[in-house]
């Protein structure tokens, strides 16, 4: 005889995961959504989109990685759904779109429903964070392919932006000033050269940070600071209000320069200054016992940022301010200048200095 169950696909215990999650996805509703879980596709209301003279829909889709890794070693599956809706949501919101929706993809070796709702949970209260409903998803299990303990995690979004109104490399101009918004740690990207140190420089997650008082596990695990409604604040209030704010860069894969470089101009160049602020700990321990060069360091990991805004200096300090009221610490970290004024032909955004001594 053979039955589905009998090859490893438990559909009672996806029931009873689906039963498990609908209370955290309940709790990211907006007036929009129709309908609840269940159907076979989530209902997203758009006739708010009048509002806007040219609707313009923006998409949006990522996952979390080798960072799922580290949370699969730590058995630790509450905060790496936030990671999730960072990597997709904070993309969006570069443009100056609002997300609106987002949907997840969950795939795992073994259904364990009490695990599925946790990770659902996590998703949703970064979704929360987000101001973006979760709206529908999709749990596989893949017995034979993934271990029992093993899952992976995806999404995509949806947000809504006026296409006259749309922020990017058209907007800015020479003497904008590129604000920082400061990382929550290493957030979801460069973890395979995280987990290439841990390997063959024999470090355990469970060795103490002397500096912080923390394992590399509880620095791995914290989840990716979410700027959405930060950037949306922003953009609300400087750009409908002055168009002052001209680009957001999302500091993800890449680092601070290449993903900068993205909404810049080709005759323009951003010079960071990195006496501005200082390294993160808990990377500077990891470059020290790996022995990273500083290139790719700052090619692989954010440096502290995870959100640049480039403003016109006028309202520099403004932006700042409007930041810090939401709770959000800003400065000053660099400053856009014409290419033709450095010796810069094959770059448009570099580091210069040294970062800030502790």
């Amino acid at each position: 005889m053979s039955t589905y169950s009998l090859s490893g696909v438990d559909i009672d215990a996806g029931d009873r995961a689906v039963e498990l999650m609908k209370s955290s996805i309940a709790k990211t509703n907006r007036k929009e959504v129709i309908g609840g879980l269940g159907g076979f596709a989530g209902y997203f209301d758009i006739s708010n989109a009048k509002k806007f003279n040219k609707p313009v829909l923006a998409t949006s889709t990522d996952g979390v990685g080798t960072k799922t890794a580290i949370a699969q070693a730590l058995k630790e599956h509450k905060y790496i759904g936030e990671d999730l809706v960072a990597m997709v949501v904070d993309d969006l919101v570069v443009s100056g779109a609002e997300p609106l929706y987002l949907t997840d993809y969950i795939a795992v070796g073994k259904v364990i429903p009490e695990k599925i709702a946790e990770l659902v949970a996590s998703i949703a209260r970064g979704c929360r964070k987000a101001g973006v409903a979760l709206i529908g998803g999709e749990t596989a299990e893949h017995p034979g392919l993934m271990e029992e303990d093993e899952f992976d995690l995806a999404g995509a979004a949806t947000g809504i932006v006026d296409g006259e109104n749309m922020l990017g490399s058209h907007l800015v101009k020479a003497g904008d000033v590129a604000i920082a918004m400061p990382a929550s740690g290493f957030h979801a990207n460069g973890y395979s050269l995280i987990r290439y140190i841990l390997k063959n420089f024999n470090l355990s997650l469970d060795t103490t940070i002397p500096e912080l008082q923390k394992t590399l596990g509880e620095v791995l695990i914290t989840p990716t600071e979410i700027y959405a409604l930060d950037c949306l604040a922003l953009y609300n209030s400087l750009y409908k209000n002055s168009k002052s704010l001209h680009a957001f860069a999302h500091i993800t894969g890449g680092g601070l320069a290449e993903n900068t470089a993205r909404v810049l101009p080709d005759n323009l160049h951003l010079r960071f200054d990195r006496t501005t602020w200082a390294l993160p700990l808990e990377m500077e321990y990891l470059a020290k016992i790996g022995q990273v060069p500083l290139a790719d360091l700052e090619r692989t990991w954010n440096c502290g940022i995870g959100m640049v805004a480039i403003v016109a200096p006028n309202d520099a300090d403004l932006a700042i301010r409007s930041l810090f009221a939401r709770g959000m610490d800003a400065w000053v970290c660099g400053e856009v200048i014409n290419a033709n004024n450095g010796n810069y032909p094959s770059a448009k955004a570099s580091l210069a200095g040294n970062y800030q001594k502790r």
